[in-house]
């Protein structure tokens, strides 16, 4: 069935790639050079294509009253980028069953890929029925018992119940009101269905407006939004990917079916060549696509390259972040293999339960306080700024309390006084404000402060790395060490001067390759360069969010007594 290139795009479930296309019909009849991103491209009559990817780029907007397009509004672009926060407006049209609503709203593992639904009838299950009107999380899809399903839950009286909906499950569901604010990004990425537009309610107004914003000044309600999706391609005679606007006014017709899909170039992500199993290494490949960055190697993987990849294997990196009191920190990874030197930088700590999880036995802990606490009780102490104090042990005291002996946890500190030591006690719930003092003049690499000290640790780079051209951490002043993570790397080399290899990371680089019929010169990979590579905001949340998933959450510290 022909459709046109949008419709088809819309209507395609990600799950379902990749998809062989034929060009039918359109303003391209003729065959036309279409250029995007600096990629051009002919698309002819009977043209075939084998569409790999898919992604929202730009969203096209509306003015939207009562649910329904303004005869007034024009359609204005809005990058992914553009500013504001924004309510999502929960659609008022039902999901016919469990299925479609799979096949149409984003379902993952991240805050914004849990989607809310009711049902306005009672669903009846083995052992629990759900309301009608009660509010469904969707959690995740997966097989259960030889059946596709959605992890749901409920929540009653702050229990959380947890339930599987089949596939199969039929009848009306209804998106909830969604009280949470969101960039545009984030809505396009998670809160649009497949064939459906999204109405959005802006929150916070734009702080400032000039004639180059689309919307009009003051502009504080609703927006119907309709994506516009950038396409990837491969095509028959190309080794590189093409990028094609969903909205091209081209007609195509699926035909995956009845197509040698073998006969078009296999495009590989960095992840898919990870799964290949180790028997496979090392391999030669040709980059399709390469990433941005002018840093080395990035700056060397350009499109057409061969590339020998040897080996998928774990590294260990140290995840560090910029210390600095106002925002944006820039963050890193560091591998171990560093070669510069640290001193250590005062620590900050917010209350006394933070200096019992920095102590150690290796070296008495050495605090200034920053701020004054006023101890209700008599048997505490009460601190006023510039007080010292060594962190002895945490212990268990009694302390009256309205005529009664109560037994809480404190801090056991010696205070240091001008000539003499003085015992004293903090309550673990104090909230008040202490700064390390550094006696140790010592410099540090990077493996010696992970084996010696608890991490978070503050350093700053008194020896540059003088194995590398520039070393990014000198200039910075001052690195909080947060954690030791565990990421996956892939080992390449050139294959026209094999004289250094270097390691890439598997899960935040975009690169596609596809593996070339040839013998690898030699298995010994040469001599292995590591970077330290500087990471954005978001992979930060990402690296963190990945990482703390294995570890279990430090235990929450004590409360005041009421």
């Amino acid at each position: 069935m022909t459709s046109t290139l949008e419709t088809f795009i819309h209507s395609l479930h990600p799950r379902a790639l990749p998809r062989v296309l034929q060009i039918q019909s359109g303003i391209y009849f003729q065959g036309s050079i279409y250029e995007m991103f600096g990629n051009e491209c002919c698309l002819s009559t009977g043209e075939v294509i084998k569409v790999i990817g898919f992604k929202i780029n730009k969203l096209i907007a509306s003015i939207c009253e009562n649910n329904e397009v303004s005869q007034f509004s024009a359609k204005v672009e809005l990058p992914l980028n553009f500013p504001g926060l924004y309510k999502v407006v929960a659609d008022k049209t039902p999901y016919v069953s469990i299925e479609e609503i799979t096949r149409k709203v984003s379902i993952g593992p991240t805050r914004f890929g849990h989607p809310c639904f009711y049902s306005p009838e009672d669903i009846k299950l083995a052992n629990l029925t759900i309301k009608h009107g009660e509010q469904i999380t969707f959690n995740s899809v997966e097989e259960v018992n030889g059946t596709m399903a959605v992890n749901c839950g409920v929540v009653r009286n702050n229990q959380s119940h947890s339930f599987t909906l089949p596939l199969s499950q039929e009848g009306k569901f209804y998106e909830c009101e969604d009280d949470q604010i969101y960039t545009l990004k984030e809505i396009a990425e998670w809160k649009i269905p497949k064939c459906r537009n999204r109405i959005v309610k802006l929150s916070n107004t734009l702080h400032t407006w000039d004639s180059s914003n689309p919307l009009p000044e003051n502009f504080d309600g609703c927006l119907i939004l309709t994506p516009v999706y950038e396409v990837q391609a491969v095509m028959k005679f190309r080794k590189d990917i093409v990028h094609i606007l969903s909205d091209l006014d081209v007609e195509v017709k699926d035909i995956t079916d009845c197509y040698d899909i073998s006969t078009f170039l296999q495009p590989l992500s960095l992840e898919d060549v990870f799964e290949k199993t180790s028997k496979e290494f090392p391999m030669v490949a040709e980059i399709m696509e390469g990433p941005s960055g002018s840093q080395k190697p990035y700056n060397l993987l350009y499109t057409g390259k061969a590339i020998v990849i040897y080996k998928k294997y774990q590294a260990t990196r140290v995840l560090a972040s910029e210390i600095r009191s106002d925002s944006p920190k820039r963050h890193f990874l560091i591998p171990m293999s560093y070669k510069g030197k640290f001193k250590r930088r005062p620590r900050e700590f917010p209350t006394a339960y933070d200096l019992e999880i920095a102590r150690s036995e290796k070296e008495q802990l050495h605090v200034v306080a920053t701020k004054a606490f006023d101890s209700p009780h008599k048997e505490l102490f009460s601190v006023s700024v510039g007080d010292q104090f060594l962190v002895q042990q945490c212990q268990t005291n009694e302390v009256l309390y309205e005529g009664r002996k109560q037994a809480i946890d404190v801090l056991a500190c010696e205070q240091i006084l001008s000539d003499t030591y003085k015992k004293v006690f903090l309550p673990m719930y104090m909230e008040g404000g202490f700064v390390e003092v550094i006696h140790d003049k010592k410099q540090y690499q990077l493996s010696e402060i992970c084996k010696e000290f608890r991490l978070p640790f503050n350093v700053k780079v008194s020896v540059r790395d003088l194995s590398v051209e520039e070393d990014v951490l000198a200039a910075v002043p001052g690195l909080q060490f947060e954690e030791e993570i565990t990421d996956s790397y892939l080992l390449i080399s050139s294959t026209s001067s094999p004289v250094e290899s270097w390691e890439i990371p598997v899960y935040r680089l975009n690169m596609s390759v596809h593996l070339l019929s040839k013998d690898v010169q030699t298995v010994v990979p040469p001599a292995t360069k590591t970077t330290v590579e500087e990471i954005s905001e978001e992979q930060y949340y990402m690296v963190r969010r990945y990482e703390n998933q294995t570890h279990h959450p430090p235990p929450r510290p004590p409360k005041k007594p009421t």
